[in-house]
């Protein structure tokens, strides 16, 4: 995967010029405004005055921190790859933002996370639209963009190298949620004689399950050595009726509303967005059809992202029926299930929501 490299100091002394004069520009606009706009009078969601709000936004580099922010969720180390600066900087305006309650943090074992604040009021969320149409004057944001995916890809990049690295070996591993006392309950939220999707199936052994009675199962990996090795599996065991593909989570090669099952099992704390892979998932389904979600309950075991390649340290209850219920699922149920015997005692969870007729 590509890196991002140090920004020169040139570049930095620019930055510190661009974000006096466009401080100045935001302020002196602001001042203006409020002379003349009675909804200014009303406090908004973060507690601040519209006016600190526009101040704080004022400041270049936390405008091109929001902008990035509002995008994806992201680490203060992604943060200064993508940006050039330091981690003390970046640390000290995100400070800033969250105490003006623009973003969010959240603790993933010993990794910190920043995203958008979603309770913006709507006067707030006015003033970030004019305020984010002035990174047109910014220099050096018209390449936040690029570097952005630069550092999702690498997201992506190091799940795909993991497991390029253990095809052809991981059922042969212990690897947490993947016992038969898990999967028996997923498998019996499942019809016979259905088209199945399996997102995220790796070497296929579940594929290989549902396709015992399955009208077809298409099985789908972003790893091409994954995919490779499945294929073979297949043929070799004579499954005529187990497709395997090559595909991402977030954009996987299949048509829309073609399928009756979509399965997530341990593949989505994989995913670099979640929540957007359960949509798009949701959106396979035919009318009617089911989606079901195996994946661990959230922890704070921070080994699990070298020794299982996992990116999210599995997640709440709460979260997987929010994601189910903004895909346009309905019939939403969540359980979690039995812990497992060995330490650190994963526990996985088990979510379902089907497709509106």
């Amino acid at each position: 995967m590509g890196t991002m490299c140090a920004g020169t100091a040139c570049a930095s002394a620019r930055g510190r010029c661009m974000e006096i004069e466009t401080s100045t520009t935001l302020t002196t606009s602001a001042a203006t405004s409020s002379a003349h706009t009675s909804a200014l009078a009303e406090r908004p969601a973060t507690g601040m005055s519209l006016r600190m709000v526009w101040q704080t936004l004022g400041d270049p580099t936390r405008l091109r921190l929001v902008a990035l922010l509002r995008e994806d969720e992201l680490s203060v180390v992604e943060l200064q790859e993508i940006l050039h600066l330091g981690q003390s900087r970046i640390s000290t305006h995100l400070s800033v933002l969250r105490t003006a309650g623009m973003v969010v943090p959240r603790r993933e074992g010993k990794h910190t996370y920043y995203s958008m604040a979603k309770a913006l009021s709507a006067q707030e969320r006015n003033l970030l639209a004019a305020a984010l149409a002035t990174l047109a004057e910014i220099p050096e944001a018209q390449e936040d963009a690029a570097a952005l995916n630069v550092v999702l890809e690498k997201r992506r990049g190091a799940s795909r190298e993991y497991f390029n690295r253990i095809a052809g070996r991981l059922g042969k591993s212990f690897c947490p949620g993947r016992g038969w006392s898990e999967v028996g309950p997923m498998l019996a939220l499942m019809m016979p004689r259905v088209v199945v999707a399996d997102l995220g199936a790796g070497e296929g052994w579940l594929s290989q399950l549902l396709a015992q009675n399955a009208e077809r199962v298409i099985a789908v990996d972003n790893s091409p050595k994954m995919v490779e090795f499945g294929k073979a599996e297949a043929k070799k065991k004579g499954i005529a009726n187990l497709d395997f593909r090559l595909g991402d989570l977030a954009n996987p090669p299949i048509p829309a509303g073609t399928v009756d099952v979509a399965v997530l099992s341990q593949a989505l704390h994989h995913a670099v967005n979640p929540a957007h892979a359960v949509a798009v998932a949701a959106r396979l389904l035919k009318p009617g059809g089911r989606l079901v979600i195996l994946d661990l309950n959230r922890h704070n075991v921070d080994q699990a992202r070298e020794m299982y390649g996992d990116y999210w340290l599995g997640f709440s209850e709460a979260d997987l029926r929010q994601w189910l219920k903004d895909a346009g699922l309905t019939r939403i149920q969540v359980q979690l299930l039995t812990p497992d015997e060995k330490p650190p005692h994963f526990q996985p969870c088990l979510a379902s929501g089907v497709r509106g007729e």
